[in-house]
Order: C-alpha cells, then sequence, then structure tokens
C-alpha cells in the first residue's frame, strides 16, 4: 500500500526557496503554497529575510494572508514556523493537534487528509514530530518534506536528527510515495538511487 493520496487535482507552488549556511548566507525557510479543493494552504512558513518573501508570491496569485485557510508545520523547530502568525485566521496543522483561533483538535497526523489529494503523514527522523504533506497534483505526488532532507545532498548524515535509523526509515517512506520532494531549505527535486537516505 502507498501512501499517496488518491486524489490528483492539487496545485502547488514554491514561494521561496530556503538556504543554509553552506548554500546561503544564513537560514531560510522553503516556503510552499499548496492549493485543493477550497483549501489554500500554506507549507513551512519558517524564517526567511523578510514577510514579503512570502506574501509578495503569495500576492503573484491573487492572495492574501487573510485567504490561506490552513498552515501546515513540518516540526517546531523556529526556523520553519517563525511566520505562522501571518496567516492568524488560518487552522494550523502539526503532528498531533489542528489549531484555530483560541481552540484546538487533538487529532494524529498519520493519514489525516485535508482533501482526498493533500494527506499528512508522520516522518520523524529530523525531530520526532516531523509530518510531510502529499500532495497528489496532475504531475504525480509532490512530498513537502521539511527537513527530512535540507536540501537535495541531504545532508547525508542530519546533525540534528536524535535517531539515525527513524530518518533514514522515513526517507524510504517519503521516497516511495513521492515523484518530487520539496525539502525544508532548498529547491525541489527528484528522488534517486544517488538522494541521501
Amino acid at each position: 500500500m502507498t501512501d499517496a493520496p488518491l486524489g490528483r487535482s492539487a496545485v502547488y507552488k514554491v514561494l521561496t526557496t530556503g538556504y543554509v549556511g553552506s548554500t546561503g548566507p544564513g537560514v531560510a525557510a522553503t516556503v510552499s503554497y499548496v492549493s485543493d479543493g477550497g483549501r489554500h494552504v500554506i507549507f513551512d512558513p519558517g524564517m526567511v529575510a523578510s514577510p514579503a518573501h512570502i506574501l509578495a508570491p503569495l500576492a503573484e496569485l491573487g492572495l492574501g494572508a487573510e485567504d490561506i485557510t490552513d498552515v501546515v508545520l513540518s516540526h517546531h523547530h523556529p526556523d520553519n514556523t517563525m511566520n505562522v502568525g501571518l496567516f492568524p485566521t488560518a487552522r494550523v496543522h502539526d503532528h498531533k493537534v489542528e489549531y484555530r483561533g483560541d481552540r484546538w483538535t487533538n487529532r494524529d497526523a498519520e493519514g489525516y487528509e485535508l482533501t482526498p489529494s493533500l494527506r499528512l503523514i508522520r516522518t520523524p527522523g529530523h525531530s520526532p514530530e516531523d509530518i510531510t504533506l502529499l500532495a497528489g497534483t496532475a504531475e504525480g505526488v509532490v512530498a513537502f518534506a521539511g527537513d527530512l532532507w535540507w536540501h537535495a545532498e541531504g545532508p547525508a548524515d542530519d546533525p540534528v536528527a536524535p535517531d539515525r535509523e527513524l530518518l533514514r526509515a522515513s526517507r524510504r517512506r517519503v521516497l516511495a510515495a513521492a515523484d518530487l520532494i520539496v525539502p525544508g531549505h532548498g529547491a525541489p527535486f527528484e528522488g534517486g538511487d544517488d538522494t541521501p537516505l
């Protein structure tokens, strides 16, 4: 059985491509927009040089912060969450809760569907609470994987990962489900034999 969502109607745009010290001047998150079935989702609104790096590309799509219905956080490290407050009316999803306003709903992220084309799965490894958003698009399945990979080169040996074998298992799971991977701090890439496990 595959983790891939059954639907194939989602569309996405990388709003800003992130970097880490080895590939850029500091640290910035790769922030993405995903849409399906009336849901407007921001994935990992983390550290960027300016909020304009998120809001300006969103405006080019004809959308403002108030149009965002959902924010998905791959995990709770500040470099991936710093700008969640830009979207105060959105539902915020993490590994175990959906937050909105002053309320939260407990639910496990594993297998949770925002729509038939948008599914959350648990992918611990970089941190214990990591999740991935799998988006079924017309071109295939896109995995918004947070820091399972910082960029296409890995790192192969994630210095932050508390459990290396768990990280490898989650990376294998995502590679089995996805045609394209959007990492936490780099450009999208296609998984292959040379993708770090």
